[in-house]
């Protein structure tokens, strides 16, 4: 059987339908290989292996004090109305001169950020030192 010139011609210039994957492959491998390699890197902290002890922690007292700024610039220190000049005494009082308890500091969503972060500094300058925000979770995450 002859082909002439112009079928073998057509013949050449089809289309192959037939996808190949081998260079997708390899940069899909090449690509895992690399995230493999540099992910524990960006890990920070060493793995320590801690000692188990039966004794019973220091700070016993796992009840936070929570000092509450609202709307309209009033301030709380639990359920307690304070003043600003008052909080480091009034803070020193409730923890029992404890600098380690932990201060939770909430706010409303509307107050001026720079209300909110000058109270947080008149709270570590009394000597607090684990001072953090408060903020309510979404309903739709639990």
């Amino acid at each position: 059987m002859a082909f002439s010139s112009r079928e073998r011609r057509a013949r050449r210039r089809r289309p192959e339908a037939a996808i190949n994957v081998t260079p997708l492959v390899d940069v899909m491998l090449v690509l895992l290989i690399i995230f493999m390699v540099t992910a524990p890197m960006l890990t920070s902290g060493v793995n320590v292996d801690l000692p188990q002890t039966s004794a019973s922690p220091v700070n016993s007292d796992n009840k936070p004090i929570t000092v509450s700024l609202k709307s309209d610039g009033s301030l709380y220190l639990g359920d307690e109305a304070v003043n600003e000049t008052d909080l480091v005494s009034r803070l020193k009082q409730v923890a029992s001169n404890d600098s380690g308890r932990r201060v939770f500091v909430r706010a409303d969503a509307h107050i001026d950020y720079g209300k909110v972060m000058s109270t947080m500094g008149v709270i570590t300058e009394g000597g607090f030192t684990h001072v953090a925000l408060l903020a309510q979770q979404p309903q739709g995450s639990r």
